[in-house]
């Protein structure tokens, strides 16, 4: 279980746990607070246990977010934590292949946080395969999947390892999406980057780069590090600890 501020993520029956990267993207990422009051769509595609999809929702108090998920074990459990939310009545799970789910450009967000290992390892538990390996979801078919469903002037927001977003935006541009803004997620400053969130659009423009540091130095912490102004602004109205 994890306990954030507004809600908690329960998580025993999911391959995919609470991780950080995952909660920077849910809340670094545009999810169009400034847009019509009338209600902005968001989709999040592999929703796991629903973390992205109550972020969304927290954060932007007019959003409706679908949540879609393959597993089954995975979408009853984000259905269970989205139940229990104070953010019920605007998010909606289904269990769906994203490939099979929807028949139109209907959203203005899409937030992603897909699987991306190719050529590794495979776990005997086939929850973990699907949730870490792209044989489920290729990237060719998650671009797909969002040229079918994003609105012309909407967003795409996907978290990846540096190499693979470099090259998603690679395939991502033969559709006509492109980056408009990216940030590098290092653990902390004598470390190499291990995560990018990139923001996608119809749009061709100049691209935003900015970086985030989880961590810093501190001699006064046990530990010798602790977070870094920036993180805890970023995440100070999810985490317990801020």
């Amino acid at each position: 279980m994890f306990a954030f501020k507004q809600f908690t993520i329960h998580q025993e029956r999911t391959a995919m746990k609470v991780c950080t990267d995952a909660c920077v993207l849910g809340a670094y990422a545009d999810v169009g607070e400034g847009l019509d009051s009338s209600g902005v769509r968001l989709l999040d595609i592999g929703t796991g246990t629903g973390l992205l999809a109550l972020m969304a929702a927290q954060r932007n108090p007019s959003i409706r977010v679908d949540a879609v998920e393959i597993d089954e074990r995975a979408f009853a459990q984000a259905t269970e934590n989205s139940a229990a939310s104070p953010f019920k009545e605007r998010v909606t799970v289904f269990h769906s292949r994203i490939q099979d789910f929807g028949d139109e450009r209907i959203y203005d967000r899409i937030l992603t946080n897909p699987p991306f290992y190719t050529n590794h390892l495979r776990s005997p538990d086939a929850a973990v395969n699907r949730a870490l390996h792209t044989d489920e979801l290729p990237f060719g078919a998650l671009i797909e999947a969002v040229a079918r469903l994003m609105k012309p002037d909407g967003q795409w927001w996907v978290l990846l390892p540096p190499y693979e977003a470099g090259k998603l935006a690679e395939l991502a541009q033969r559709s006509g999406l492109y980056p408009f803004r990216r940030l590098s997620i290092r653990h902390h400053a004598q470390k190499p980057f291990f995560r990018v969130i990139t923001g996608f659009s119809y749009s061709q423009s100049d691209v935003s780069d900015q970086t985030l540091t989880i961590y810093e130095h501190n001699a006064q912490s046990k530990s010798g590090m602790a977070y870094t102004p920036e993180f805890r602004a970023l995440l100070q109205d999810f985490y317990l600890i801020f």
